[in-house]
């Protein structure tokens, strides 16, 4: 049975040892990590799926535990949040936010034995964000290396009308760009990479996370495809369905496919197939040129 992944947020050291071995014989709870500030355990969060917070109310850095668990209000499966505190005096603003219980500490003899049992009624509802598990279509082409992968996505018609009219957008700013300098930040195993934007083929949601794609790696981050679509939106990158936002400069190749259809490739090791109807291919070819 999986356990829940747990990470102890506090600036005092000796805070983190004491609850450490007070929770080192939990069978469900999984110790993994440590971090000081909200920052540290959000960079954390990112690269790790963490069941259960263990924080403390003053951080360091410029943001409280309640304004760390403030910041998690929105996620769907947010971690469990227990509170350490030497008062009460936060407790109702935690509890407000969803906290599952609020410690004084050092705990009462007893009371700690109660914050396991919410936590243990916890776990049977909380579903761990997967590692990627490969779902895509393997290429039938014999010759293409076996770590390439193919998503093919299906087009209504209005879906084409609006990727022809962003892909026209794109290739005309494309014309006239300014050098590139935006940068989107991921965590990817406890190290923080600033991508450029110009270096991601394309993003695909999955809950309120979503995998970053360039063309040698891919990253689970917390953002979610929305906030990227905002962001992303004015670097000429669109929303070719409900689970993908793709770059419009990694339109790799046009081919020809059964059923008088012809299908845009994008470039990197996933490449996404647009389905593009014979009667947009006149457009589609004036755009790029050829």
């Amino acid at each position: 049975m999986p356990k829940l992944k747990t990470l102890l947020i506090h600036p005092d050291p000796q805070t983190r040892a004491e609850l450490r071995k007070e929770l080192d014989g939990v069978p469900f709870l999984q110790l993994l990590g440590e971090a000081v500030s909200a920052f540290e355990a959000l960079e954390m969060l990112e690269a790790i799926p963490y069941g259960v917070f263990f924080l403390g109310i003053d951080l360091p850095g410029g943001t409280s535990g309640v304004e760390l668990a403030q910041m998690l209000a929105g996620r769907k499966n947010k971690p469990a949040l227990v509170f350490l505190s030497d008062t009460e005096s936060q407790a109702y603003a935690a509890f407000e936010l969803g906290a599952t219980d609020y410690l004084l500490w050092p705990p009462a003899p007893g009371r700690l034995g109660r914050t396991i049992e919410k936590l243990s009624e916890f776990k049977a509802r909380f579903k761990e964000v997967p590692l990627p598990d490969e779902p895509w279509q393997m290429p039938e082409n014999d010759d293409e290396p076996l770590d390439e992968r193919t998503v093919q996505l299906p087009m209504e018609e209005h879906e084409e009308d609006n990727f022809m009219a962003a892909l026209r957008h794109a290739w005309d700013q494309t014309r006239t760009r300014a050098p590139e300098i935006e940068k989107l930040a991921v965590n990817q195993d406890g190290r923080m990479f600033l991508i450029p934007y110009d270096q991601i083929i394309f993003v695909e949601a999955y809950e309120d996370y979503s995998y970053v794609h360039t063309s040698q790696q891919k990253f689970l981050t917390s953002y979610r495809l929305k906030n990227l679509e905002d962001r992303l939106k004015p670097h000429r990158f669109f929303r070719v369905h409900r689970k993908y936002l793709v770059n419009l400069d990694t339109v790799t190749e046009i081919a020809s496919m059964p059923g008088s259809n012809f299908m845009l490739r994008t470039a990197g090791k996933t490449r996404i197939e647009l389905p593009i109807s014979r009667r947009r291919i006149a457009e589609l070819k004036q755009i790029l040129g050829l």
